[in-house]
């Protein structure tokens, strides 16, 4: 979704709500110290004047230590300007990435299906990183850029009406339209620094993974020019960046020094004309030559806010994204009592996968599901676990819609072993204990043994505390495909759904895990996909999926 640079600066506004506090203290003591700096000149100009014989507002000795008060002030206060802009930065930080991840949670697993997650880490990790520049050197500059530059022109308007005005114009050019001006020309160039970083990332992900098979084929060569090509890509629009940045930092100490010489150029034809005094020309110029830093700060933010918000509009459209299911709670709970699907029908898109679907599922029986690759078996138990909505008929545990059972209660009726089992880079025993947080060393060898894996790790090194690589890649497909088995016993739900348990598997351990299957059927219910005629020798009833359809 676009969102304008303004939409995103409300959005991302609206969550500094909980830190209000923190705000107000880093407003507060930016803008005193600010006064105290610009104060330090205005201070040395009364100083000139006195020593040339005119009226200063306090003596020569007392102008001076005021000077060094305001000196000690503007460094303690500007400590104390930083120090809680960046508290409120790095902990709003921690708040967005727990509010990221908690919609990830809800998005999954519909949602993130297909989403390249080189580009995720990328929004989870550098995006999110970047909003710390508007956090901390945004929000609070801008406001304190505001009423500075209000009092400002209080002061220089108290000499003449025309000077105050002429300073208001001063701020208003290097504070907001220069700013505007470089966000235009710079376009979508943040977005698409953004984007193309995202990309690589995914990219070198992906080539990490797949660097054995690269190097197989011998595709090294071909890898790396993509890679370059990406790689200069991203180095051409982020030198395009810079150069505007260059151009906004020369555009804004030239319109500076212009606006400079327009005051000393104006209060000394009011001085002739004889409408202000010397001090109404060395005062005004003085202080509007020293009071530009709040400003500065905020042209300089021109062109890095282009990165910025296309960050945060990356953040928000993770945020506000809605899942492809909500969560339910609130119900009554459900036991397990039999499942059905009534005449569904389920696209992807305009992909028809399931047209008219009914299957069902009697209590304490093996249910087995045939089809060829695509014919939509994987989809159907999808909808079991409420994954995706279904568009048409009806899915029913326990005679209830799966709609209308809490996520919670769900989650803990199912058990679903997908084709590709996802391990942690963790030991084998906490990639176990994900099933059942509080199970016993007992509870997860039984589990273990049902799945034909507990002599395999118990062989290993260090057993069941033995690490797995990342991704599991330690290990082989049907010892992960065991693992994932393994969950789904140490779970324990009494339903059931296995999408082609055993496609890795040796007959041995195929008939170890059957064995398991065919003796759980005392408690429990299981629906299982294979294409494999060995495995539905076990199944009470078997369904044919052909082309989105049951015969």
């Amino acid at each position: 979704m676009r969102r304008s640079g303004i939409q995103v600066m409300a959005k991302l506004a609206g969550l500094v709500r909980p830190l209000g506090g923190f705000m107000a203290l880093a407003v507060s003591t930016g803008l005193l110290g600010h006064l105290c700096a610009a104060s330090i000149t205005v201070l040395g100009g009364y100083a000139i004047l006195d020593i040339l014989g005119y009226e200063a507002p306090m003596t020569r000795t007392a102008l001076f230590v005021c000077a060094a008060v305001f000196a000690l002030l503007r460094g303690i206060l500007r400590y104390a300007e930083q120090a809680s802009n960046h508290y409120i930065a790095f902990k709003l930080l921690a708040l967005i990435r727990d509010q990221v991840f908690r919609a990830l949670r809800r998005l999954c697993p519909a949602k993130l299906e297909g989403r390249d997650k080189g580009d995720l880490i990328a929004v989870i990790t550098s995006d999110i990183e970047l909003l710390e520049v508007f956090y901390a050197h945004t929000i609070s500059p801008a406001a304190i850029a505001l009423l500075f530059s209000l009092i400002l022109c209080a002061l220089i308007g108290s000499f003449h009406p025309v000077l105050g005005v002429l300073a208001f114009l001063a701020y208003l050019t290097v504070g907001v339209i220069v700013p505007w001006v470089t966000s235009k020309a710079a376009g979508d160039d943040g977005l698409r620094v953004r984007s193309g970083a995202g990309a690589l990332s995914g990219f070198v992900l992906d080539s990490l993974r797949g660097l054995s098979e690269t190097l197989q084929y011998g595709c090294g060569a071909e890898r790396l020019a993509q890679m370059n090509a990406k790689t200069e890509a991203l180095a051409v629009d982020e030198a395009r960046m810079k150069r505007m940045a260059g151009r906004n930092a020369a555009a804004t100490n030239t319109v500076i020094l212009l606006f400079d010489l327009a005051m000393l150029f104006v209060s000394t034809v009011l001085f002739q004309r004889g409408s202000v005094g010397l001090d109404g020309v060395l005062i005004p110029v003085l202080a509007l030559m020293s009071s530009f830093g709040p400003v500065v700060a905020l042209a300089n933010l021109g062109s890095t806010l282009q990165s910025t918000f296309a960050a945060g509009n990356r953040v928000l459209d993770i945020l506000e994204e809605e899942p492809a299911v909500q969560e339910v709670v609130g119900k009554p709970p459900v036991g397990f009592t039999g499942a059905d699907a009534a005449h569904v029908s389920f696209a992807y898109g305009q992909e028809k996968i399931l047209e008219d679907v009914s299957v069902s599922v009697p209590p304490r029986a093996v249910v087995g599901i045939v089809g060829r690759s695509g014919s939509g078996k994987s989809t159907l138990l999808k909808l079991f676990m409420r994954f995706w909505q279904v568009q048409s008929g009806s899915v029913h545990l326990s005679g209830t819609e799966v709609s209308q059972i809490n996520t919670d209660n769900l989650r803990t009726l199912e058990s679903f072993v997908t084709q590709e089992t996802h391990l942690f880079h963790d030991s084998i025993r906490n990639n176990l204990r994900i099933a059942k947080l509080d199970a016993t060393d007992a509870e997860i060898e039984a589990a273990c043994r049902k799945a034909s894996v507990h002599d395999f790790i118990r062989k290993l090194p260090q057993g069941y505390d033995t690490p797995v690589g990342e991704l599991g890649d330690t290990l082989s497909g049907g010892e992960r495909q065991r693992i994932g088995l393994a969950r789904a016993f140490l779970h324990d739900a009494p339903f059931l759904l296995l999408d082609e348990p055993t496609s890795n598997l040796d007959s041995l351990n195929e008939a170890v895990i059957l064995k398991s299957l065919r003796e759980a059927r005392a408690d429990k219910t299981v629906v299982l996909v294979s294409h494999r005629h060995s495995t539905m020798r076990i199944a009470d009833a078997v369904y044919s999926v052909e082309r989105g359809r049951v015969s």
